[in-house]
């Protein structure tokens, strides 16, 4: 296992830093019945009186951070048209009247929560509490509006990987949800990677394209990376720290530490960012998770729930597809916020995703050569545009096992398309690329196409290669 030393990185989202901003807190409560903070070091590189003096020095710069975060978060083009166009039962007045909770529910609310991340409760983890269900309510509901789209996508990614899905709330200390999110010292998206973090975990990062930025390749990245990090310690709390200040912040702070293995063990041993940044992860798993106790509903924010992504083989601006498909821009680029200038610089040889609403898929299908040629001397310089040679189809085909599958023959007819061949048939169009070696959905009238369903399921479909086009809407339900 490679280990990683990567400087500490600052968590772009509006919380983390407040324990700094508000040092006094950390005297309040001090009977609490929860876990207390393990005492300061009496002797070594720190004790409680520098701690709490290298709080106060970096309060101004970590309330500047908070304030350019929220101006990002507030500036996405989804959250900033549908808090401007919403009406909702939103009353700012009764947040004078959110409640309060003795530390007793907090315990017991944590407690109830499942998880295998250890969810502790002390002072520091309900000074976070109280920062997400008081005094920044409105940011708070805009992000539980966000976790509406991004977190099934979280879930999904985790589940591959094995990594448990209370980690996705990781994403709402780390970027406030945000893709675009930029920390001081250069982290990056919804998942905050640095430069390196980033090629070594295979995202492409150059001038047109930042996967750090796409929330669907930077969530494989983070799972992977958060899988190293366990196999590294066996815990996931160690490997949250890892993940905000690298593994060998944490190493150092195990061996300062004489061998202990606990976080709140080593809490005074690791980098003050690091210090705030698992408390600010249980109050964040406490605040999205009880939302309600606290008054607290979410934006109606008008993000497309349901998208897909189209695959392209040839250099496309997303303005091309936005004004061809009446999408708003500021939409599109917010599905894909990897496209620096807004440029797709897909090739022959590599593709690219254009995420769309999925209510637009079968009109880019259709529409899909008009797209690339629309306004192309506007978008592309001519002179130095790179021709693509344009093909049907080869003679390559993809075969599957006979045991397992049955081969269909479809005959191309005049007025077919890609969209309608799937949709005939019940499979998905991208099968139907690849069985066919389809480039750009281009069929030709009397191409012969490859169809494979489960073996036993096919016979209700062998016919259809006789069908009229209206037999076979009808055949498929669409008249």
């Amino acid at each position: 296992m490679k280990k990683f030393s990567f400087p500490c990185k600052s968590p772009d989202f509006f919380l983390l830093g407040l324990l700094f901003v508000l040092p006094g807190l950390l005297f309040v409560l001090p009977g609490l019945g929860a876990q207390d903070l393990p005492e300061a070091p009496q002797s070594g590189s720190l004790s409680a009186d520098s701690l709490y003096m290298d709080n106060f020095s970096m309060e101004g710069e970590s309330e500047l951070q908070t304030e350019q975060n929220l101006d990002s978060l507030l500036n996405l083009w989804y959250v900033n048209r549908s808090l401007e166009t919403a009406v909702d039962d939103y009353r700012p007045e009764a947040d004078t009247l959110v409640p309060d909770f003795s530390d007793s529910v907090y315990l017991a609310r944590l407690a109830e929560i499942p998880s295998v991340v250890d969810l502790t409760y002390n002072r520091i983890v309900k000074n976070y509490i109280n920062v997400y269900t008081h005094k920044r309510r409105e940011q708070m509901r805009i992000m539980m509006g966000l976790a509406d789209y991004y977190f099934p996508m979280f879930e999904e990614v985790f589940d591959l990987y094995g990594v448990p899905y209370e980690l996705r709330y990781l994403s709402v200390i780390e970027s406030a949800l945000n893709p675009r999110a930029v920390s001081r010292v250069g982290a990056v998206g919804t998942w905050q990677f640095m430069y390196s973090t980033g090629k070594h975990y295979g995202l492409t990062i150059n001038s047109l394209v930042d996967e750090r930025r796409d929330p669907l390749a930077a969530t494989h990245a983070a799972a992977r990376f958060l899988s190293d990090l366990y196999r590294m310690y066996q815990d996931w709390t160690l490997a949250l720290a890892a993940y905000n200040c690298g593994p060998g912040n944490v190493n150092k702070a195990i061996r300062r530490s004489g061998g202990r293995r606990d976080f709140w063990d080593i809490y005074y041993y690791l980098p003050r960012e690091t210090r705030g940044y698992v408390p600010a992860f249980i109050a964040a798993t406490y605040a999205m998770n009880y939302s309600g106790d606290h008054l607290l509903s979410k934006a109606p924010l008008n993000l497309p729930l349901y998208t897909d992504t189209m695959m392209v083989h040839e250099p496309v601006h997303l303005k091309q597809v936005a004004e061809v498909l009446n999408i708003p821009i500021g939409q599109l680029r917010d599905l894909n916020p990897q496209y620096r200038q807004d440029v797709v610089p897909a090739t022959g040889k590599k593709g690219y995703a254009i995420r769309i609403p999925q209510d637009q898929s079968a009109a880019f299908i259709d529409l899909q050569d008009s797209i690339f040629a629309y306004k192309d001397s506007v978008f592309f310089d001519p002179g130095k545009k790179v021709a693509t040679p344009q093909h049907y189809a080869s003679s390559y085909q993809v075969d599957l096992p006979a045991d397992k599958y049955d081969k269909l023959y479809y005959t191309v007819r005049s007025g077919d398309n890609v969209g309608y061949v799937a949709d005939w048939y019940d499979v998905r169009a991208s099968d139907l690329r690849y069985w066919n070696n389809i480039s750009r959905n281009l069929i030709k009238v009397g191409q012969k196409l490859v169809i494979y369903k489960p073996r036993g399921s096919s016979e209700r479909y062998r016919d259809l290669d006789k069908m009229s086009f209206s037999e076979k809407q009808a055949f498929a339900g669409r008249l």
